[in-house]
Order: C-alpha cells, then sequence, then structure tokens
C-alpha cells in the first residue's frame, strides 16, 4: 500500500453481469483510411447485441423524480380524465331548459307583446299609421312597436344563452375536449365552432344553411332606432357594416380565447434561424457507443461495440469509459482518450487496486444512472402517482445532502439500507466517480475485505493499515481543530474552542521542534503538565530562538492545573485511546502502514474503517467523531471531481455542533455522510432540530418511539388536505301525525329519525404522525423523504425494504 491509499491489483470472482476476459479480440479487416487497422466496421444499422451488458446499455432510463429506480422504469400510464354523469346532465339539461322556455316565448305564450303595444302606441290611430321604412341592406325598417318586439327577443334570448352558459358545464365539456388536442388542431376546431355560431347569427352568409337566424343583429339594429328615433343613420351602409363587423368580432374573440389563437400566431411568425439538416443516420442504441460516434471518436466506438458484443465488459467498465470520456471531453483530451481505448479496450482506466467488480453482490445497481436500488414504494395516500409500485433507490444526488435513518436494533438498517448503500460507493469508485470511507460497527464489518482498497482495523494487530490522528495535515491551527472535535467535540461550544486552542498551543511548539506532530502518549503527557515533557521543549524553543511558539507554550503551562482548565479534560479523553490495546495505532510506530484520509480527496479510493472490539465503545465514539471531522477537513479541498461518501454505520455520540454546522456545507462540496441510530436519544436533545434540518434525507425504521416520531413528524411539517365530516342529529317533529311516524319507525327499526350533516374543508394535517411512524410502519418497511442536491424533494413516503 503506497501513501496515497493505492494497492496491488486482486483477484475478483464473477458477478451478476459477464466478467472481464483476456485481451480484446477483434476480427482483421483491411486498414482503411478512416478507420483504425483490426477494427471490424459498423454496418449502416448496428444490430441489437445479445450479451448482457449490451441488454443493461440498451435498457431506458426516463427521467423520474428522486428516489425513482430508473433502470426499466416505467412512468404510469396518465388515464384521460372522463366527465361525469352530472357534468353531461349539467350540459344537457340546461339547454333543454333553454329551448322549452324560448320555444314558449316566441308562440307568445307570456303576455309581452300587449304591454309593448300600449307602451308604444298611446292612440291607435297613430298605431294604425303606417310608417314608410326606408331601405337598409338586408333589413326593413318597420314601426317603433315592432322594433320593441324586436328589442325583448334579443334581451331575452340574451339571457338564456347567459343562464344555459353560466349555470350548465358547458365551459367545463369545451375545455376538457379542448386541452387534450395538440395546438394546431385546438385552433382549427375552434374556427369550426365559430363558423357554426356564425352561421346561426348570419345565415344569409352561409346560403348552404337553412335554419332562420339567432336573434341577434335585429335587436341592435332596432335598440339604434329607439335610442336615436331616426332612419337617417339606419340608412347608412357605414353603419350596418360597422354593427355587422362588431358582432362578428365579439363571436369570434371567445374562440379565439379557448383556441390559443394569438400564441399559435406569435409561434408561427417568430424569427427562425438557419436549421442544420442533420444527415439521414440510423439511430444506435447505447451498446454502439452513440456518444462518441458523435463526437468523432469512430474507431474507439468500433472497439468497446466489439468488446460489449463479446462479453468481454461487465458494467463497471462501461461506466468507467463513460465517465471517462466525459473528462476527456472536458478538458480537451479526446486524442488521448482515443489512443487509450485503442491501446487498452474495456480494460482502459482500470481502477489503481486492478479490480474490475466487487465480488458477491448483495443489491442491483445501476452505474449509468449511479442508483442502488433499497426496495420499493408502497402505493398509499402519502404516495404521489408516479411513485406507486416504482422502485426505491439512493445515488450521490441525494446522498449529496446526507442521510439520517433512524431505527432500532434489528429494524434493518444495516442489512436494508448501510451495506447496499457502501456497496454501491465501492462499484461508483471502481468507475473513478466516487471515493468512499465506511466505519463499520464494532463486530460487523461492512461487505468483504475484497471490495476495498484500505482496511484499518483499529486494535487488531493484525492490521496492515494504521490511521493518521492528524491526517496528515501541517497546520497546527487545523491538526488542533480535527483532534479537539474528536476528544471535546460532544463536550459545550466554549469547551470545543478552549480544547481547540490549547491543543494549538502545544501542536505548534511540537511540530517547530521535531518537525512533526506529537504521539497520543506524548500529546496526554503535555496536557498533564509533565515537566519531564514540557522542559525540554521549552528549552528546544529557547535554543532556537523562537519566541512565539516559546509565548505558546508559555501560555499552555499557565493554564496547566488552573479552574476550568480544557487540559485535564482531553488528557482523560486521550487515556481511552492510549490503551495497551491501541499500542501500536495512531502514529505510534505499529507494523500497520500509516494511512491518511487526505487520500481520498484525490484518489477514488474505498476505504473501511473497523473500531475497536466490544468493551471499547467509548474509544470506538471518539474514533468515529475523529473520522468524520477529518472527513469534513479533507472534502473542504477544490479541484475535487468526484463524488465523497462517508458512511457511519453507528453514529451514536457522534454528532456535534460543529459537525452539524459542517453537514449543511457538505452538498456544496459534491460530499456526504449517512449517520445511522438507534434512537434520536444518541445525539444531545439541543442538536435534535439542528441534524434534522441539516440533512437533506431523513428515513425512520419501522419500531421506531414516538419520541423519535415526533422528531420527523416535525421535520416532516404539514400538509393541506380534505376532509369529509358527517354529523348525525335526532329529528324532534313538532306535529302530532309526524311524532307518531317518527314513533311507528323508531319501533320498527329500532333508532331514531336522524338527519346527516356533511361538511367538506381543507385542514392541515401531519404528513406522518408520531403515533403512525411509531405503529403503522410495519416490519421490513421505513418512512423515507429525499431532497437533491439541485433542490428537488421528495415527499415522506413509505418503501417496502424486502422488495
Amino acid at each position: 500500500m503506497d501513501s496515497d491509499g493505492t494497492q496491488d491489483a486482486r483477484s475478483t470472482q464473477a458477478g451478476p453481469v459477464p466478467r472481464p476476459a483476456g485481451p480484446p479480440d477483434v476480427p482483421r479487416t483491411p486498414p482503411r483510411p478512416d478507420r483504425a487497422p483490426g477494427v471490424p466496421p459498423v454496418p449502416a444499422q448496428a444490430p441489437r447485441s445479445p450479451s448482457t451488458v449490451a441488454g443493461w446499455l440498451d435498457a431506458a432510463r426516463p427521467a423520474a423524480r428522486p428516489g425513482i429506480w430508473r433502470y426499466g422504469h416505467q412512468p404510469p400510464k396518465q388515464e384521460p380524465e372522463r366527465l361525469a354523469p352530472v357534468t353531461v346532465a349539467g350540459m344537457v339539461i340546461p339547454l333543454l331548459l333553454a329551448v322549452g322556455v324560448w320555444s314558449l316565448w316566441s308562440s307568445g305564450a307570456f303576455p309581452y307583446k300587449g304591454a309593448l303595444l300600449r307602451m308604444f302606441t298611446p292612440n291607435e290611430w297613430w298605431y294604425e299609421l303606417t310608417l314608410v321604412p326606408r331601405p337598409v341592406e338586408g333589413w326593413e325598417v318597420g314601426r317603433p312597436a315592432e322594433h320593441a318586439l324586436l328589442l325583448a327577443d334579443g334581451i331575452f334570448f340574451g339571457t338564456l344563452v347567459l343562464a344555459v352558459g353560466v349555470l350548465g358545464s358547458w365551459r367545463a365539456i369545451v375545455r376538457h375536449y379542448m386541452n387534450r388536442m395538440p395546438a394546431p388542431v385546438r385552433v382549427l376546431a375552434s374556427a369550426g365552432l365559430a363558423l357554426v355560431t356564425l352561421s346561426f347569427v348570419f345565415p344569409d352568409a352561409f346560403p348552404v344553411v337553412g335554419w332562420a337566424p339567432a336573434p341577434v343583429v335585429h335587436p341592435l339594429l332596432s335598440l339604434t332606432v329607439l335610442i336615436t328615433d331616426s332612419y337617417e343613420l339606419m340608412a347608412s351602409p357605414l353603419f350596418t357594416n360597422t354593427l355587422y363587423t362588431v358582432v362578428t368580432l365579439l363571436v369570434l374573440w371567445p374562440f379565439a380565447r379557448l383556441g390559443d389563437w394569438w400564441p399559435y400566431v406569435r409561434t408561427l411568425l417568430a424569427p427562425r434561424g438557419p436549421a442544420a439538416v442533420a444527415p439521414d443516420a440510423p439511430h444506435r442504441p447505447r451498446s454502439q457507443w452513440p456518444a462518441l460516434r458523435d463526437a468523432g471518436q469512430h474507431e474507439p466506438a468500433d472497439l468497446l461495440t466489439a468488446e460489449v458484443a463479446g462479453g468481454r465488459m461487465n458494467d463497471v467498465d462501461c461506466a468507467r469509459v463513460e465517465h471517462a470520456f466525459v473528462t476527456a471531453r472536458r478538458t480537451a483530451a479526446l486524442g488521448s482518450f482515443r489512443d487509450t481505448v485503442l491501446s487498452q479496450g474495456g480494460a482502459a482506466w482500470t481502477h489503481p487496486s486492478g479490480a474490475r467488480d466487487v465480488p458477491h453482490r448483495r443489491a442491483r445497481h445501476d452505474l449509468l444512472a449511479r442508483q442502488v436500488r433499497i426496495g420499493r414504494w408502497v402505493e398509499q395516500e402519502h404516495a404521489p402517482q408516479p411513485y406507486h409500485g416504482a422502485g426505491a433507490a439512493v445515488g450521490p444526488d441525494v446522498l449529496g445532502t446526507s442521510l439520517l435513518a433512524v431505527g432500532p436494533s434489528g429494524s434493518g438498517k444495516t442489512r436494508t439500507l448501510v451495506e447496499p448503500v457502501t456497496e454501491a460507493l465501492a462499484l461508483q469508485a471502481l468507475t473513478g466517480g466516487c471515493a468512499v470511507v465506511a466505519v463499520s460497527a464494532a463486530g460487523s464489518p461492512l461487505g468483504t475485505d475484497d471490495a476495498f482498497d484500505v482496511i484499518v482495523r483499529i486494535g487488531d494487530a493484525s492490521s496492515v493499515h494504521d490511521l493518521d490522528p492528524y491526517a496528515e495535515s501541517e497546520d497546527p491551527d487545523e491538526a488542533a481543530e480535527i483532534l479537539a472535535e474528536a476528544l471535546a467535540g460532544d463536550l459545550d461550544t466554549g469547551g470545543a474552542q478552549g480544547a481547540a486552542t490549547a491543543l494549538a498551543q502545544l501542536l505548534g511548539p511540537f511540530r517547530a521542534v521535531h518537525g512533526r506532530f506529537p504521539g497520543l502518549s506524548e500529546l496526554r503527557d503535555l496536557l498533564e503538565g509533565e515537566e519531564r515533557a514540557l522542559t525540554p521543549l521549552r528549552e528546544a524553543l529557547a535554543a532556537s530562538g523562537d519566541d512565539v511558539m516559546r509565548r505558546e507554550l508559555d501560555a499552555r503551562a499557565r493554564q496547566t492545573g488552573t479552574p476550568g482548565d480544557v487540559g485535564r479534560a482531553l488528557a482523560d479523553r486521550l487515556a481511552l485511546l492510549d490503551r495497551p490495546v491501541f499500542a501500536g495505532f495512531f502514529g505510534r510506530g505499529g507494523p500497520g502502514r500509516p494511512f491518511s484520509l487526505r487520500a481520498i480527496a484525490h484518489h477514488p479510493l474505498r476505504v473501511r474503517i473497523d473500531l475497536p472490539p466490544h468493551g471499547h465503545e467509548e474509544a470506538g465514539r471518539l474514533i468515529t467523531r475523529l473520522v468524520l471531522a477529518q472527513f469534513h477537513a479533507v472534502v473542504r479541498a477544490g479541484g475535487r471531481a468526484h463524488f465523497a461518501g462517508l458512511v457511519l454505520d453507528d453514529a451514536t455520540g457522534t454528532v456535534t455542533a460543529e459537525s452539524v454546522r459542517r453537514i449543511q456545507r457538505l452538498r456544496a462540496q459534491n460530499a456526504g455522510v449517512l449517520l445511522a441510530l438507534r434512537t434520536i436519544g444518541d445525539v444531545p436533545e439541543a442538536l435534535h432540530g439542528p441534524l434534522y434540518g441539516a440533512v437533506g434525507c431523513r428515513m425512520a425504521f419501522c419500531g421506531v418511539t414516538t419520541w423519535d416520531g415526533s422528531r420527523f413528524a416535525q421535520a416532516w411539517g404539514t400538509e393541506w388536505v380534505e376532509t369529509t365530516e358527517v354529523a348525525r342529529h335526532t329529528v324532534f317533529a313538532d306535529q302530532p301525525m309526524t311524532r307518531f311516524i317518527h314513533a311507528v319507525r323508531k319501533r320498527l327499526t329500532g333508532k331514531d329519525v336522524t338527519t346527516e350533516a356533511v361538511t367538506s374543508r381543507r385542514v392541515e394535517r401531519e404528513r406522518w404522525s408520531a403515533s403512525e411512524l411509531a405503529h403503522a410502519v410495519p416490519p421490513g418497511h421505513a418512512v423515507l423523504s429525499l431532497t437533491t442536491v439541485e433542490g428537488e424533494h421528495a415527499p415522506p413516503m413509505l418503501v417496502d425494504l424486502r422488495g
């Protein structure tokens, strides 16, 4: 193992996909100027490869909401909205009533004509007088009484049309069918409806129709006559044409709104640039590497196509090559990409460990979508329609916001969540897109040893690697901050800050003299104020003339033993790690080679840290906090393109005020943490709210208590729902006959006569209550909410971890 965490190649075992074999066996073909020698030609329509990897590559992966297993996912078909019978009845019944009322009105059933005639004919002789009408285009001006009758007909007709349109369901029905049409069809349909309506208003303009005109235009002309009492204006063709134009526009306006004429016209008239005519190229599946061909890399694409078809590449190889191609295109290094593929084939850019798969996969993975399937979303009221029956999956897109999982022992946290996520990150590390650090609980390692590059077994003399407590830091202040978070992070904020200051006052002078940081035993002696440790250090600083560091050491010496000195607490915590079982660890010259967590910032490493065995639980918590603090420190370094993930199988006593603040910043640093807890009580109560707010993904397993459930309920908030309340009231009769009937009914049925009052309203309700989380989650299930680094949300839903 080198200092950067890499190691030699090791053998791998068979996985669920075809394993890589020997070198590519490419058939020989005559060389061509546009193709490398030995690369087979690709037919015009590339056939689908029968290999398993080709089928996996060519599978559809539709864009889905967060948490949906995209591999093989088929979005549910939206059933067409159907009109309820009551909606159709609401269209037909008002229309029939309006037709009946208009028939009665036209037949003179309503006594309106006599009243209008008496209003406009005070003397019978004036009514008998025949006025000579002046000719108007298409209409003859009659007596004032006739104008009044026409106006009354028009007003009544307009009232009926308005009543049918407002009281009936015409608008809902027309909008239902129009919204299902594309824009050109919608415009055409609305134009047809407008022509039909105009044929009723102006039947003379449509010689084919033979029905009577609707009483629309003539009442408007009559209204003008009655108001102006002049035929000069009526005889003008300009007036009648203007009136016809206004009526036509009024008829067309609602249909233009219904068919979206104006947006469609703007789309047609929008300026268009010169469209590039693409050549008629056949559609190629993903197993034919179309992205490489589009970039002009035909020779590498042909070679990789033969590799996939021959079963010499697995899913890790395909994802690794695609990742390398994306990187090469971003850095303008396609020439180097081409040479590497042509020389190494599907084995190009193999992980430094030489592994091209992990042995004994336990979960289903899709490395192209960077997802691991953990279960199936359950169809229930809390789940939106796209999640019904879909697979549940997680990946770096949601792990980048960090995930908090809470569940008692035996609920399946490790088996159904921690192990699949660790395996997925280990696989993605082989593709060059991820680095993973997994901290196993005592006695339960995560995954097999062959799935990791570096394994640190704290307290095990056979461990090949040791953990550097300072993470190869060269800054005394940074090293003091890391170590203070591990030793005193669970204390109050003032104690943690004071601990960092006290450690910096010792680490700086020691490094200035010795060129390294002290071991844990040496640091413990310095914290306890041992003169045999302080005196040589002070003399060396005085001899070197480093007055700054000497003042730092003297300030620490003056505080030693004073009330409130944090050095005593730090020394006691260090005593937990300064035990015989840890004699060869933490940089004290043991057989294990030192490993720094800073290596994951530069290499896609797979690291597993096994905590000490039972009996050293408090030391295990210190080590876990140390790893978490180092992880936060190393991922802050810029220039890292791969995702960095930290998995804590048991985060008891790990969460501190400082770590919560740093977790919130991980999503901007392309990193994330998975925290597994037995109960939220393992976290200080003051940090419950900040912790739930810092993580973007929350998971409550079956068996959580109502106290733990209340925290999840508060974090998930409320939603608006429709509720229906039915109240039954006893009917008390006042009349003798009614009381007699009620008495007979009660005698026959045995129940009082009641009436029901139904109330529907919108109320704000918790998405998941504490009682539901504690008692309504079945075994093997959990409630999970997700948030991506882009800000997309998936509401808390029930997931079947066995599906």
